[in-house]
């Protein structure tokens, strides 16, 4: 899939990197995508993603790729799509802006021209190991701004990271009708504040949805607002644990399983042990 701009910044604000392993037969197991496996995409586990990546993600619509207008009065399916992380609006003039719409703020989501048509109908579910986030320290870089810290963000009980998101599908104006690359399918993250304890390292985070609510969520004849934002709610106290890693994940280019490892405790700056959570 083509990326929509040049490689992101080295750290990202807000829910800007995430890492996501599972392969796609795990995935369709997890969330009931009910195709051959065959037919599944398949995108190679990646510990550093970052936005204009392709990325897994489960919704619901008709099967094929066609616009909604083709697709009136169709049987919804849900599927397993590899989207473009960073979500370009239908009515926008170029795909550069995706790079830049990787997160929609939960309190203006239903508001925002950029989103509320992707709220009302075109709901997904972004499945990651966890995400990172950077907390500054104390500690000055030769340039005198704040040394970066990342925390590896994931279930507790190491399950899936189930992120509520938005996609949406771009058609490309420079590419012929009979093209089959016309349309670009993108996504975003939904996010909210940060419950208390780690909102310490970053005052935001993405919406975690719990599986009794995948079905109301992904469903695209469901478009109550009031409905839709009861369903997204932050993660309680001790879902999710939080713990350092290495700087490596600082850079894009960097890869691997050794990214999400945590850092003893013993061996780092106390205040950056003091913002673990959920580890001893």
């Amino acid at each position: 899939m083509t990326t929509l701009s040049q490689a992101p910044p080295i750290v990202e604000a807000m829910c800007g990197r995430y890492a996501s392993s599972k392969e796609p037969e795990d995935l369709a197991d997890e969330f009931d995508v009910l195709v051959p496996a065959a037919d599944l995409p398949r995108i190679e586990p990646d510990w550093n993603v970052a936005p204009t990546k392709e990325v897994y993600a489960v919704l619901e619509r008709p099967p094929g790729r066609g616009t909604d207008e083709e697709e009136t009065g169709r049987t919804q399916e849900r599927q397993l799509r590899g989207l473009t992380w960073g979500l370009v609006p239908f009515w926008a003039k170029d795909a550069s802006i995706g790079s830049r719409m990787i997160n929609a703020r939960m309190e203006t989501v239903a508001e925002k021209p950029a989103y509320r048509r992707a709220f009302e109908r075109r709901r997904c579910l972004l499945p990651a190991d966890g995400y990172y986030e950077w907390y500054p320290t104390s500690q000055t870089t030769a340039k005198g701004r704040a040394r970066k810290q990342p925390f590896f963000i994931r279930p507790t009980d190491g399950g899936t990271l189930a992120m509520a998101g938005l996609y949406e599908i771009w058609r490309d104006p420079e590419r012929a009708d009979d093209d089959p690359e016309r349309f670009r399918w993108t996504c975003t993250v939904l996010t909210t504040s940060a419950e208390d304890s780690l909102g310490r390292i970053h005052e935001r985070m993405p919406l975690m949805l719990d599986p009794e609510r995948y079905d109301a969520w992904l469903d695209p004849t469901l478009g109550d607002t009031d409905t839709l934002l009861g369903l997204l709610t932050p993660a309680a106290p001790g879902r999710l644990e939080a713990y350092p890693v290495s700087t490596r994940v600082s850079q894009v280019a960097n890869n691997g399983p050794d990214l999400v490892e945590p850092l003893p405790l013993d061996d780092v700056p106390a205040e950056v042990a003091d913002h673990a959570v959920g580890r001893g």
